[in-house]
Protein backbone atom coordinates (compact mmCIF):
# COMPACT_ATOMS: atom_id res chain seq x y z
CA UNK A 1 0.00 0.00 0.00
CA UNK A 2 1.44 3.22 -0.89
CA UNK A 3 1.57 5.58 1.49
CA UNK A 4 0.26 3.25 4.30
CA UNK A 5 1.30 5.17 7.68
CA UNK A 6 0.05 8.28 6.25
CA UNK A 7 -3.38 7.23 5.20
CA UNK A 8 -3.59 5.42 8.61
CA UNK A 9 -3.32 9.18 9.71
CA UNK A 10 -5.56 10.24 8.07
CA UNK A 11 -8.43 8.27 8.82
CA UNK A 12 -7.52 8.87 12.59
CA UNK A 13 -7.53 12.65 12.21
CA UNK A 14 -10.72 12.41 9.95
CA UNK A 15 -12.34 10.66 11.93
CA UNK A 16 -11.21 12.65 14.98
CA UNK A 17 -12.45 15.77 13.66
CA UNK A 18 -16.12 14.40 12.38
CA UNK A 19 -16.47 13.22 16.68
CA UNK A 20 -15.53 16.88 17.39
CA UNK A 21 -17.96 18.41 15.14
CA UNK A 22 -15.45 19.84 12.52
CA UNK A 23 -17.67 18.72 9.93
CA UNK A 24 -20.68 17.38 9.81
CA UNK A 25 -22.59 14.28 7.66
CA UNK A 26 -23.43 16.97 4.89
CA UNK A 27 -20.22 16.39 3.58
CA UNK A 28 -16.09 17.71 4.35
CA UNK A 29 -13.04 16.73 2.67
CA UNK A 30 -9.91 16.35 4.05
CA UNK A 31 -6.16 16.13 1.52
CA UNK A 32 -2.50 16.25 1.87
CA UNK A 33 1.07 16.44 0.10
CA UNK A 34 2.63 13.92 -0.27
CA UNK A 35 5.10 14.73 -2.74
CA UNK A 36 5.09 16.92 -6.20
CA UNK A 37 3.48 13.75 -8.05
CA UNK A 38 1.27 12.78 -5.24
CA UNK A 39 -1.59 13.97 -2.74
CA UNK A 40 -4.14 11.51 -0.27
CA UNK A 41 -7.44 12.33 0.29
CA UNK A 42 -10.77 11.75 1.78
CA UNK A 43 -13.79 9.83 -0.74
CA UNK A 44 -16.82 11.30 -1.27
CA UNK A 45 -19.69 10.79 0.92
CA UNK A 46 -16.83 10.08 3.71
CA UNK A 47 -19.74 11.67 5.90
CA UNK A 48 -22.71 11.26 5.05
CA UNK A 49 -21.97 7.04 3.82
CA UNK A 50 -19.35 6.36 6.63
CA UNK A 51 -19.36 8.89 9.06
CA UNK A 52 -15.87 9.57 8.76
CA UNK A 53 -14.57 6.41 10.13
CA UNK A 54 -12.51 5.27 7.09
CA UNK A 55 -10.33 2.76 6.55
CA UNK A 56 -6.37 3.20 4.88
CA UNK A 57 -8.14 1.62 1.97
CA UNK A 58 -10.71 4.16 1.40
CA UNK A 59 -8.40 7.18 1.55
CA UNK A 60 -7.25 7.57 -2.21
CA UNK A 61 -4.05 8.38 -3.26
CA UNK A 62 -4.35 10.72 -6.34
CA UNK A 63 -1.68 12.26 -9.05
CA UNK A 64 -1.67 16.37 -10.00
CA UNK A 65 -3.63 15.61 -12.58
CA UNK A 66 -6.75 14.31 -10.52
CA UNK A 67 -6.18 10.88 -11.34
CA UNK A 68 -6.55 8.03 -8.76
CA UNK A 69 -3.41 5.76 -8.66
CA UNK A 70 -4.82 4.10 -5.48
CA UNK A 71 -8.03 3.63 -3.21
CA UNK A 72 -11.48 2.56 -3.18
CA UNK A 73 -13.89 4.85 -3.73
CA UNK A 74 -14.56 8.02 -6.19
CA UNK A 75 -13.06 11.98 -5.57
CA UNK A 76 -15.35 14.26 -3.88
CA UNK A 77 -16.06 17.04 -6.95
CA UNK A 78 -14.25 19.28 -4.75
CA UNK A 79 -11.04 18.15 -5.88
CA UNK A 80 -10.68 21.09 -7.80
CA UNK A 81 -10.70 23.52 -4.91
CA UNK A 82 -8.27 21.47 -3.55
CA UNK A 83 -5.80 21.21 -6.27
CA UNK A 84 -6.33 25.04 -6.60
CA UNK A 85 -4.55 25.63 -3.50
CA UNK A 86 -1.95 22.81 -4.04
CA UNK A 87 -1.04 24.41 -7.30
CA UNK A 88 -1.18 28.10 -6.53
CA UNK A 89 1.65 27.24 -2.81
CA UNK A 90 3.96 24.76 -3.12
CA UNK A 91 4.17 25.26 1.08
CA UNK A 92 0.29 24.16 1.61
CA UNK A 93 0.87 20.42 2.64
CA UNK A 94 -2.78 19.91 4.35
CA UNK A 95 -6.23 21.41 2.92
CA UNK A 96 -8.89 20.96 5.14
CA UNK A 97 -12.24 21.65 4.68
CA UNK A 98 -15.62 21.06 6.71
CA UNK A 99 -18.75 22.38 8.16
CA UNK A 100 -17.57 23.52 11.48
CA UNK A 101 -20.47 23.73 13.91
CA UNK A 102 -19.90 26.81 15.42
CA UNK A 103 -17.71 28.66 12.54
CA UNK A 104 -20.57 27.67 10.60
CA UNK A 105 -22.67 30.66 12.06
CA UNK A 106 -20.31 33.59 10.62
CA UNK A 107 -20.20 31.65 7.05
CA UNK A 108 -23.95 31.14 7.11
CA UNK A 109 -24.50 34.65 7.45
CA UNK A 110 -21.66 35.32 5.03
CA UNK A 111 -19.63 37.52 7.25
CA UNK A 112 -15.73 37.90 8.57
CA UNK A 113 -14.60 36.15 11.51
CA UNK A 114 -13.63 38.74 14.66
CA UNK A 115 -10.10 37.05 15.79
CA UNK A 116 -9.92 37.38 19.31
CA UNK A 117 -8.19 34.58 20.94
CA UNK A 118 -4.67 34.68 22.11
CA UNK A 119 -4.50 31.18 20.15
CA UNK A 120 -5.49 31.91 16.45
CA UNK A 121 -4.06 35.86 16.21
CA UNK A 122 -1.39 33.83 13.71
CA UNK A 123 -4.31 33.70 11.24
CA UNK A 124 -4.24 37.39 10.62
CA UNK A 125 -8.12 38.23 9.19
CA UNK A 126 -10.54 35.05 9.32
CA UNK A 127 -12.45 36.39 5.93
CA UNK A 128 -15.33 34.92 4.85
CA UNK A 129 -15.15 34.83 0.80
CA UNK A 130 -17.47 35.60 -2.05
CA UNK A 131 -20.32 33.20 -2.63
CA UNK A 132 -20.11 30.59 -5.40
CA UNK A 133 -21.81 27.12 -5.30
CA UNK A 134 -20.19 23.81 -3.51
CA UNK A 135 -18.06 22.03 -6.28
CA UNK A 136 -18.09 24.58 -8.80
CA UNK A 137 -15.33 25.75 -10.53
CA UNK A 138 -16.35 29.23 -9.26
CA UNK A 139 -15.57 28.08 -6.17
CA UNK A 140 -11.98 26.80 -6.70
CA UNK A 141 -11.26 30.00 -8.67
CA UNK A 142 -12.56 32.14 -5.59
CA UNK A 143 -10.45 30.20 -3.65
CA UNK A 144 -7.15 30.38 -6.23
CA UNK A 145 -7.36 34.49 -6.19
CA UNK A 146 -7.46 34.10 -1.87
CA UNK A 147 -4.70 31.61 -1.52
CA UNK A 148 -2.52 33.96 -4.48
CA UNK A 149 -3.51 36.92 -2.66
CA UNK A 150 -1.96 35.81 0.55
CA UNK A 151 1.58 35.71 -0.88
CA UNK A 152 4.51 33.68 0.91
CA UNK A 153 2.68 33.89 3.89
CA UNK A 154 0.47 31.39 3.56
CA UNK A 155 0.64 29.11 6.59
CA UNK A 156 -1.60 28.61 9.24
CA UNK A 157 -4.79 30.51 7.64
CA UNK A 158 -8.13 29.96 7.43
CA UNK A 159 -11.31 31.19 5.44
CA UNK A 160 -14.80 30.86 5.78
CA UNK A 161 -16.64 29.85 2.78
CA UNK A 162 -20.13 31.67 2.26
CA UNK A 163 -22.84 29.06 3.50
CA UNK A 164 -20.42 26.66 3.03
CA UNK A 165 -18.26 26.00 5.48
CA UNK A 166 -13.98 26.27 6.57
CA UNK A 167 -11.34 26.39 4.97
CA UNK A 168 -7.49 25.43 6.40
CA UNK A 169 -4.31 25.79 4.73
CA UNK A 170 -1.29 24.71 6.82
CA UNK A 171 2.04 22.85 5.90
CA UNK A 172 0.63 19.27 7.68
CA UNK A 173 -2.61 17.33 8.78
CA UNK A 174 -1.93 17.73 12.19
CA UNK A 175 -0.83 21.60 12.15
CA UNK A 176 -4.55 21.76 10.22
CA UNK A 177 -6.54 19.53 12.36
CA UNK A 178 -4.54 22.37 15.23
CA UNK A 179 -5.83 25.13 13.71
CA UNK A 180 -9.36 23.74 13.13
CA UNK A 181 -9.45 23.58 16.70
CA UNK A 182 -8.48 26.84 17.30
CA UNK A 183 -10.93 28.50 14.96
CA UNK A 184 -13.45 26.92 16.46
CA UNK A 185 -12.92 27.87 20.00
CA UNK A 186 -12.67 31.57 18.25
CA UNK A 187 -15.71 31.14 16.81
CA UNK A 188 -17.13 30.48 19.87
CA UNK A 189 -15.90 33.14 21.71
CA UNK A 190 -16.33 35.87 18.57
CA UNK A 191 -19.87 35.09 18.34
CA UNK A 192 -21.09 35.87 22.04
CA UNK A 193 -18.41 38.39 21.98
CA UNK A 194 -20.26 40.48 19.38
CA UNK A 195 -24.20 40.06 21.73
CA UNK A 196 -22.17 41.46 24.64
CA UNK A 197 -20.76 44.44 22.33
CA UNK A 198 -24.18 44.94 20.98
CA UNK A 199 -26.18 44.71 24.35
CA UNK A 200 -23.27 47.04 25.71
CA UNK A 201 -22.20 44.75 28.32
CA UNK A 202 -18.69 44.73 27.11
CA UNK A 203 -17.01 46.52 24.00
CA UNK A 204 -15.45 43.49 21.73
CA UNK A 205 -11.77 43.47 21.92
CA UNK A 206 -11.09 43.11 18.53
CA UNK A 207 -11.31 46.75 18.46
CA UNK A 208 -8.16 47.43 20.81
CA UNK A 209 -4.63 46.41 20.03
CA UNK A 210 -2.79 43.54 21.90
CA UNK A 211 1.18 42.23 22.23
CA UNK A 212 0.68 39.33 20.96
CA UNK A 213 3.23 36.82 21.64
CA UNK A 214 2.77 34.74 18.67
CA UNK A 215 5.83 32.46 19.06
CA UNK A 216 5.57 28.68 19.84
Amino acid sequence: MLYQAAREDLCRITKNIYQRYGTNAAGGNISVRMNDEHIIMTPTLMSQNHLCDLSPYQILVVDMKENIIEGEGKLTREINMHMACYRQHRKIGCVLHGHAKESMVFASQGMDMPNLTEATQKFGAIPCLDFAPACSPELAEIVTRHVASLGDEVLSKVALLNKHGVLVLEESLHKANDMLERLEYNAYVAYKALIFDRLGIHELESKKEFAYNLVE
